[in-house]
Formats: structure tokens, C-alpha cells, sequence
């Protein structure tokens, strides 16, 4: 069933990076039943077997790891908010290179250009997207919800060095994004999710569940839930604030 929407009723948009799949994917599904339009962002023309019924005509092909075609897509997203608000703004785009044989790469065996590339994607794309909706987010009295990671937090036996070093600062980001959009009405947090059940779970993590108190992964809707509720008025006073969704890994 559908949730009522804002008291006056006004139709709201998310804009989400990294849609394609997994968390993307249950995010979409949860705004949407919602009642929310949903913009979506990936370097993937629109797939076919997506849920929701607007997608073909609210999706943007976009290269996070390009900084121009960043900001040509911050453009298009500003071009496309007729009423000039966005809602919410969803950072999950994100990628975590492996070697040659799957294993996770450490300081020593990554690249520069895979260092650049890493960040670009998973940290510096959400500044330029804030910076380029910085407006319509204020003028919404908007949300900006960044997926960081447990790997931001300890050294991961799978998600290697740029990744893990990259959402570490992702959630420093999102402290110092709190504190300059706060003035401006616009809350800023992250999630740190844990072992979640999606296609790019590494072989072995069985191994990991074995010592999660809940001794299970979490499941993607579990996480869209929780950037739902960062992004509704049920947190209206929730901001800079980190959320681990990990099944208590953490403890």
C-alpha cells in the first residue's frame, strides 16, 4: 500500500546513483511504492526488467568516474526538476576493483589510475552532484543520503584498499556536508551496510556469517528501508549521522 505523501501533498523525487542493481534496485522499489518519482543514474542505459513503470523516462546514463559527464548529468538531473525541488539525492554508485583471479587489491597492488578512478566514483562524484543540487535540495528542504560501508571502518578480508579507503572518507564527507548544508535546511547522513545478499558477494563470505550475532546477510530491502526513513520526516532531526546496517557485525 502506498504511503501518504507530505501533508500539502506535493509529489517528491529522489535522485539515486548506482541503480542497476542490488540496494539500488530494493531503493527504487521502496521510494516508488511510496509514491515518490524516482530518477535514476548508472553507467547502464535503462535495463529492460526494471520495476518501475517511468524508468525508460526518468533514467540518466552516466560516467561517475568522468567529472565532466558528472557534471553533464547534475545539468540534466537540474533540467529535469520542473518545479525546481529535489527531494532526496541517494549516493550508492560505487565500485571495488578485484585482481585478475577475484582477490582483493592492497595498498601495494593498486594503481594510480585505479586509485583515481576509485575515488572519483565513490567519493568525489558526490560532491559535484551536491554542489550541482544544492539549490533544489534547499529549495526542498531536501535529504542527501551517502552508502558508505563496514569496510570504511576495518580492513576487509574482500573489499580492497581504495574501496574501504574511499567510503572511510565518505562518512567524514558526509559529517562536513551536514554541517554546510544544515543551514540551508538539508539533512546529510550515511548508512554503512554490512554483508548484504546482492550479486557481487565475494566467494568465502559464508565464512563471515558464521560470526554475525544474527548469523545471516542482510537483505537488500532491509537497507532501502533505512535510507528511507533518512530521507522522510520520520528523521527530521537526523543529520551527520552514520547508520550501520550490519546484523550487529560491528560489535
Amino acid at each position: 500500500m502506498a504511503e501518504p505523501q507530505h501533508i500539502d501533498d506535493e509529489k517528491r523525487t529522489l535522485i539515486l546513483t548506482g541503480a542497476s542493481r542490488g540496494i539500488g534496485h530494493a531503493t527504487v522499489k521502496r521510494f516508488s511504492s511510496a509514491g515518490w518519482r524516482v530518477i535514476t543514474c548508472s553507467r547502464h542505459a535503462f535495463p529492460e526488467n526494471c520495476p518501475w513503470a517511468a524508468g525508460p523516462e526518468d533514467h540518466i546514463q552516466v560516467d561517475l568516474a568522468d567529472p565532466r559527464d558528472t557534471a553533464r548529468a547534475a545539468e540534466e538531473m537540474r533540467s529535469r526538476l520542473t518545479d525546481g525541488k529535489l527531494h532526496a539525492l541517494v549516493n550508492n554508485a560505487a565500485i571495488s576493483p578485484k585482481g585478475p583471479k577475484g582477490e582483493r587489491l592492497g595498498t601495494l597492488e593498486s594503481s594510480q589510475e585505479l586509485w583515481r578512478q576509485v575515488f572519483e566514483v565513490n567519493l568525489f562524484s558526490t560532491i559535484w552532484l551536491a554542489q550541482g543540487l544544492k539549490n533544489e535540495l534547499a529549495k526542498a528542504h531536501g535529504a542527501i543520503v551517502n552508502v558508505t560501508s563496514i569496510a570504511g571502518s576495518r580492513v576487509h578480508p574482500f573489499a580492497g584498499a581504495a574501496y574501504s579507503i574511499s567510503k572511510a572518507a565518505a562518512a567524514a564527507l558526509t559529517r562536513e556536508m551536514a554541517a554546510d548544508f544544515g543551514p540551508r535546511g538539508v539533512r546529510v547522513n550515511a548508512i554503512a551496510p554490512g554483508e548484504i545478499d546482492t550479486a557481487i558477494l565475494s566467494p568465502g563470505t559464508e565464512k563471515i556469517v558464521e560470526q554475525i550475532p544474527m548469523r545471516r546477510l542482510g537483505q537488500p530491502a532491509e537497507v532501502a528501508k533505512a535510507i528511507y526513513y533518512l530521507c522522510t520526516d520520520q528523521s527530521s532531526y537526523v543529520t551527520g549521522s552514520e547508520l550501520m546496517i550490519n546484523g550487529g557485525q560491528h560489535v
